[in-house]
């Protein structure tokens, strides 16, 4: 909520028009400004709002935060980085530096006011902070970047002619960064606020994504993954030790649903969150784009569905006859977490006491996701206003634990430190790190193939747990990206299966709920119908399988080239001293 006043602060005291002005925050210049902390605090609190995921607007519920292009969420339609139609764009593209020159300006100008560092420092570790999450960003995406540490004038020819900076000098300019937001944040708990323990958790994502990224991608030849991962790990364990978040527990049968549909922060496992607000009318529309007959119709890919596990710990693929169970078998005795992310048969909305069956008007997969989803009052356009996290206590332990794997330095210790705490949420088995390396599972390591050694059968492991504990989080593209298995985002992304035309009770209540059918539809009363061939595509056409999505589109990844993205063609021709991305 107090991210939510500043903004209107900011609103209110700028202006539309002067947001167009070039020197941020118009009304704070180098000499009027900076002279109170309030100021102070003013010109920080646009940090958030400008550059934290934003699940806002048309499309962003699932093209951002909470979206994935990725093998985790299927729509309707494909992106150009599934296609592999990605073009150079003219402009754009990510390629975008307003917000980091509004950082920079902030940390050259704050100490005009003459204030004591015991006040100023605090904002310039949140600037710093800042400043690192936007460069860790540019640098997953781009690869390397110039770095500028001080805000750039139109007359300043050496900077805006500068070449790209190599991506170890950006990332140790990174990590300074977050060292010394460590050093001067506050060790209080709170959502609307980076304190040290934000930079922490960011400290550990950061450096796990690099980490795993040099040891991965040999061919750029990448120093120090060693130090990173540890680094990662370091920054995990200085959280899990001071004993400030613990993973929320309810009951096993809601309690990693209510954690993302509660109309409130959790904050004894939530560490920074987006918040939004009913009586101020800030909402995002999560509700909508997974319960509406609109955007994309999203639903989870089979082979993320297939990873659940039993709900004995077993592995749901070694059962005889997975790949051909039908909706209502299929999701019988798994991990909690599956019902708790998807419609599966018994659901209710929270304020329903009707059983609903998966809805073909809101999935394109039959698997309808219900994360994030709350009141039915709350299913029109841009109207829900649960918060939506950013950084969670659960990513800190999967951080620690698959640092640690990567390193070969994990223990059946760690294991019970930071996996079992997600486990114990759901009230599942713990992990066993000597029959995971005793046996390794074969459909995680057809996905995963660049894993391999002793710790393989762990490492799978902790991929799966990630996967499934972190879905709709917004981090599978940067893990596919960073384990180098681009070759996920090029399969045929599947649905529920399906033997051929018929009727199916899909919650088991002994009703008919879908009717698949050819010809003329039939006149059953009150249930879905879809027509083969054009309102669902089976594998096998009338001889039945998986849903088919986007059968006809071809999907391709390029190993040479899309794990980095291009850098426009007007940056390059206005700064010929930049070079392009490889095979771009």
């Amino acid at each position: 909520m107090k991210r939510i006043l500043f903004l209107i602060n900011i609103i209110l005291l700028s202006g539309c028009s002067k947001f167009l002005d070039r020197q941020p925050l118009s009304q704070i210049s180098p000499d009027n400004g900076f002279n109170s902390e309030s100021e102070l605090q003013l010109y920080v609190h646009s940090f958030y709002d400008n550059m934290l995921p934003n699940p806002d607007g048309e499309e962003k519920a699932f093209t951002s935060l909470y979206g994935e292009t990725s093998n985790n969420i299927v729509l309707t339609g494909l992106s150009p980085q599934l296609t592999g139609n990605r073009s150079v764009p003219v402009s754009g593209g990510g390629w975008d530096w307003t917000s980091l020159r509004n950082v920079n300006y902030f940390i050259q100008n704050y100490n005009r006011g003459g204030l004591d560092t015991s006040i100023t420092y605090k904002y310039v570790a949140i600037a710093k902070f800042f400043r690192a999450y936007f460069y860790a960003n540019m640098v997953a995406h781009f690869g390397d970047v110039p770095f500028y540490n001080k805000a750039i004038e139109t007359n300043d020819t050496a900077s805006l002619n500068k070449p790209r900076d190599s991506r170890t000098l950006v990332m140790d300019s990174v990590l300074n960064d977050l060292d010394f937001a460590i050093a001067h944040l506050g060790t209080g708990k709170d959502v609307a606020e980076v304190t040290k323990w934000t930079a922490l958790a960011l400290k550990s994502r950061v450096c796990l994504f690099e980490g795993t990224f040099r040891k991965y991608h040999t061919e750029f030849s990448l120093p120090d993954a060693n130090s990173f991962l540890q680094k990662s790990a370091d920054a995990a364990q200085a959280i899990m030790n001071a004993g400030v978040y613990t993973i929320y527990k309810s009951s096993p049968e809601i309690a990693y649903g209510n954690l993302f549909s509660s109309l409130t922060v959790i904050p004894e496992e939530v560490i920074l969150a987006r918040q939004y607000s009913a009586a101020l009318q800030i909402y995002h529309n999560v509700n909508y784009y997974t319960t509406a007959p609109s955007f994309g119709k999203p639903g989870l890919e089979k082979s993320l569905v297939n990873s659940y596990l039993m709900k004995d710990g077993s592995r749901f693929t070694d059962l005889p006859g997975y790949a051909t169970m039908q909706f209502y078998q299929e999701t019988q005795n798994r991990d909690p977490r599956l019902s708790q992310t998807i419609r599966t048969p018994g659901y209710k909305r929270i304020d329903g006491n009707v059983t609903l069956p998966p809805s073909y008007g809101g999935t394109v997969t039959g698997y309808q996701l219900t994360k994030f989803v709350t009141s039915a009052a709350n299913d029109a356009l841009a109207h829900s206003y649960n918060p939506l996290p950013i950084i969670r206590y659960a990513e800190v332990l999967l951080n620690y634990a698959e640092a640690k794997a990567e390193l070969g330095t994990i223990t059946q210790s760690d294991l019970d430190l930071s996996i079992k705490l997600l486990r114990d949420r759901v009230a599942m088995p713990a992990m066993n790190m000597a029959a995971a390396n005793a046996t390794p599972d074969p459909y995680l390591a057809n996905q995963y193939t660049h894993v391999s050694g002793t710790n393989q059968g762990i490492i799978l492991e902790i991929r799966r747990e990630r996967r499934i504990e972190l879905v709709m989080e917004g981090f599978i593209w940067n893990d596919i990206m960073r384990w180098k298995e681009g070759h996920l985002l090029a399969v045929q992304y599947k649905g529920a299966y399906f033997p051929g035309e018929g009727n199916y009770d899909l919650d088991g209540d002994g009703a008919t709920d879908l009717v698949i059918y050819s010809g003329t539809q039939p006149a059953t009363p009150n249930v879905q119908f879809l027509k083969l061939g054009t309102d669902v595509v089976l594998e096998n056409g009338a001889s039945g399988g998986n849903i088919i999505i986007n059968g006809t589109i071809p999907k391709t990844f390029n190993e040479e080239r899309d794990y980095l993205f291009p850098l426009p063609t007007t940056d390059l021709l206005l700064n010929p001293r930049l070079t392009q991305n490889y095979k771009w």
